[in-house]
């Protein structure tokens, strides 16, 4: 039996360990390159030092935040990505969301042109229809990025400052807002910058919340959409197959379409679709878990959904889940009858 000295050691130890662990994942910032960016922000946009000065000092750097970048699931091969989002569970969800938001959904197609099941299928891979919207504070995760993670540090503390500039606008405490990891917020996940570029008051209320509010979120995604150059009515991308590796030619990291899909035959490609000769794609290639690899033909759209998330795997599940929301949506539709 532990005596009840040797107890109370116990306990003091894990306490000490805990509050350790609680000061190491909430270190101070870099106080120079703080005081910096305050001047900045000061001379920039008539911020006032003393209270900006007293936002930093409740703004942490965040080892969880810098964890969580350096492993982003964008990282995994596909067959193991999709399967974070193609889940039924994430498509019945789906199926509920659109027939809540039928009036909202339809109405953003009609100003924006983009489909329900493609605005359904983004605020699920991002929130699951609102339910994970994050837990870091935006201003520590934007913080922490801006000034402790070199690799991105320009981009973050764009972000950060495009983040302080909403708050003001928007009458907002810095401090109270969560989101990701990356400092996203929301049901549809917009950082700052997509914010108050995109994020519109689709119910006309006279305010822009796109944290609890699914019409405004809704109008968001698809004025996003609209505004990168969704094509109303085009297609996202189409399987191929391919004879021989001269098609391996094709396959690069950029993601803009680049192809004519009159020269995809030259390289051993064909799709059972019809395909338009002079259309540019981009020809993409996924690692199905088989030893082999699914071959895709990527269109505009396609990269329009990139500019979301600048990931093919993210577009792709995208685009998968999109399928699969709109077939059950159907089989309700005709249920409904």
């Amino acid at each position: 039996m532990i005596s009840p000295v040797m107890y109370r050691i116990f306990i003091n130890s894990i306490l000490l360990f805990l509050v350790s662990g609680i000061c190491l994942a909430n270190a101070p910032l870099d106080r120079a390159a703080v005081s910096d960016f305050i001047r900045y922000m000061q001379k920039a946009y008539d911020f006032d030092y003393g209270e900006l000065s007293r936002v930093f000092e409740q703004t942490v750097k965040s080892d969880r935040v810098l964890n969580a970048i350096s492993r982003p699931a964008e990282k995994l091969p596909w067959y193991q990505y999709r399967k974070i989002f193609i889940q039924p569970g994430r498509v019945k969800a789906g199926v509920d969301f659109w027939r809540s938001n039928e009036k909202t959904l339809k109405r953003a197609e009609e100003i924006y042109g983009v489909p329900p099941h493609i605005i359904v299928s983004i605020i699920g891979v991002e929130t699951l229809y609102g339910s994970n919207t994050g837990i870091d504070r935006v201003m520590d995760a934007l913080s922490t990025l801006a000034f402790h993670y070199p690799d991105r540090a320009p981009f973050f503390k764009d972000e950060l400052e495009q983040f302080l500039l909403l708050a003001r606008e928007q009458d907002i405490d810095p401090l109270s807002i969560k989101g990701s990891y990356a400092g996203a917020m929301g049901m549809p996940q917009f950082i700052p910058s997509s914010y108050r570029n995109y994020a519109v008051d689709f119910d006309q209320d006279n305010k822009v919340d796109i944290w609890k509010n699914p019409v405004d979120a809704i109008g968001s995604v698809a004025n996003y959409f609209n505004r990168h150059g969704w094509k109303k009515g085009s297609a996202v991308a189409v399987t191929a197959s391919a004879t021989g590796v001269k098609y391996r030619e094709l396959i690069n990291s950029d993601l803009k379409p680049d192809i004519n899909t009159s020269t995809l035959a030259d390289y051993g490609i064909s799709s059972a679709n019809d395909l338009n000769g002079e259309e540019k794609v981009k020809l993409l290639s996924l690692e199905s878990g088989k030893n082999d690899e699914e071959l895709w033909i990527c269109f505009e759209n396609f990269y329009v959904i990139t500019r979301y998330n600048h990931s093919p795997l993210y577009a792709m599940a995208v685009y998968q889940l999109s399928g699969l929301i709109a077939d059950e949506y159907r089989k309700y539709e005709l249920i409904a009858r």
